[in-house]
């Protein structure tokens, strides 16, 4: 009944090909929630995979509905003392589109597929392969500890893709429920494929639609180009005046007034590598006088996700009547969301743009969270890792994607550790999705090993 002993009955579940065929029967399953022909299939990853796997490890769980989420949460509980330490748990059972057509020869989103030393299928990395990961460490513990040790809470959700609706009244309605020590929990990547890492939050994100409704109709270019305005060239100034050509921000409000100084330490020694299928960094895009690990985990960012003005497909000789554009912030904490809109407006009134509107996407807004990096529970778990893998662990303040970590946060009030399985070449939400079983089996034995420490204490 040692760590070593469960760390090897976890090696043994990953090597043996066991965990590969658990991950394989649930990747089979096409849960996509952004496909309403799927909502049966939802369910079915509940009912079929998910409550049997926490039934057989002692769990308790039960079934919560809310009224616009897509399918129902599952909640799961082994509670074994008081005064334990209390931990819950959370990852999506549901996947981004297939696009199965898209996928190279060989593979495809709905069978668990090696190909070229890496594992490929639809949610490996977000999220079921990530879930998996910490429900089979979970066991480990559990096999050969006789217990955890601990107080085990967890929740599943199949709507995170389409903006986790119904999660946050679902967390209010269940607060005393839902109360933990902490949420530790894993999605997104890590830095990189090889640094085990842990992350205590995420960016905010919020969509935007900019506007230009000139007049009815196209018109001649030839005979009234020069007397009326191209709402395509009006709307790529106002764009122009939001980011410089080198991406900086130039919306006093859309940026924090300095990183904190322990952000800034936690990034430190933290070096961005999308790996060999992933773009080379551009050194000069961004906020000036930061590292690329501080412009994307500490920082903020504007992109313009579309731009359509006339038509793409089939020019013609005329002054289009209107231009489009979506557009997305990534915003950190100390960024006012409320105020995020008003700011632009009043920014592009000052640039002479009144006529570009602004419209709700109508997409859910994340908000930005990070908790302290000092923390005495990121502290412990980067501590634990590090004892398992024998690597020093990155800490990144917050994600530099998006997650509904507000909904722990702010409506809980945990502390939230994220411990991510995937690394960020892995195609997520793209065709192709994969990931190196290394990275998958590496994460096992690093839960492991978490769990297992929680058993005998966790931090003072």
């Amino acid at each position: 009944m040692t760590r070593e002993r469960a760390l090897s009955q976890t090696a043994d579940c990953f090597d043996s090909g066991t965990f590969k065929a658990t991950l394989a029967r649930r990747i089979a399953m096409p849960t996509e929630s952004q496909n309403p022909e799927r909502g049966q299939v939802l369910a079915e990853y509940l009912d079929a995979e998910m409550r049997p796997a926490f039934e057989s490890m002692g769990f308790t769980c039960r079934t919560l509905t809310h009224p616009d989420a897509k399918a129902p949460f599952l909640y799961a509980e082994r509670l074994e003392g008081q005064n334990l330490p209390t931990v819950l748990g959370y990852g999506h059972g549901d996947v981004i589109r297939g696009l199965d057509a898209e996928w190279k020869a060989g593979v495809g989103p709905w069978a668990l597929t090696e190909s070229d030393g890496m594992w490929y299928g639809r949610g490996i990395a977000d999220n079921k392969g990530q879930h998996t990961v910490n429900m089979e460490a979970m066991r480990a513990v559990l096999d050969t500890r006789g217990r955890l040790n601990f107080n085990a809470k967890y929740l599943i959700e199949m709507g995170e893709e389409t903006g986790s609706p119904g999660l946050r009244d679902v967390c209010d309605a269940h607060r005393e429920m839902l109360q933990a020590d902490m949420l530790l929990a894993s999605d997104g990547p890590r830095l990189n494929a090889e640094r085990p890492t842990v992350f205590l939050g995420s960016r905010g994100s919020l969509n935007i639609d900019l506007v230009i409704d000139a007049r009815e109709g196209g018109h001649h270019s030839g005979n009234w180009g020069g007397l009326i305005s191209n709402p395509g060239i009006q709307l790529a100034h106002a764009l122009a005046s939001i980011v410089s050509a080198n991406g900086q921000i130039r919306i006093p409000e859309w940026v924090p007034d300095s990183l904190p100084d322990s952000v800034r330490r936690a990034l430190a020694d933290c070096e961005v590598d999308g790996g060999t299928s992933g773009p080379v960094i551009e050194p000069e895009w961004g906020e000036p006088g930061l590292t690329p690990a501080e412009r994307v985990f500490g920082w903020c960012s504007f992109e313009v996700l579309a731009f359509k003005t006339g038509n793409p497909a089939t020019p013609v000789n005329a002054i289009p009547p209107r231009a489009w554009a979506r557009c997305q912030l990534r915003f950190v904490v100390g960024i006012d969301p409320d105020q995020i809109v008003p700011a632009l407006r009043r920014h592009l009134d000052r640039q002479g743009f009144p006529m570009v509107r602004i419209e709700s996407t109508g997409e859910t807004r994340f908000q930005a969270t990070r908790i302290d990096p000092d923390d005495p529970w990121v502290q412990w778990t980067v501590a634990s890792l590090a004892r398992t893998t024998g690597k020093k662990p990155a800490i990144l303040p917050n994600l530099g994607g998006s997650l509904p970590n507000d909904i722990f946060t702010d409506v809980l009030g945990l502390r939230t550790v994220w411990v991510p399985h995937s690394y960020p070449g892995c195609s997520q939400h793209a065709p192709n999705e994969h990931l190196p079983p290394g990275v998958l089996r590496e994460g096992l034995l690093g839960m492991t090993g978490v769990y297992w420490d929680l058993g005998e204490g966790g931090p003072a």
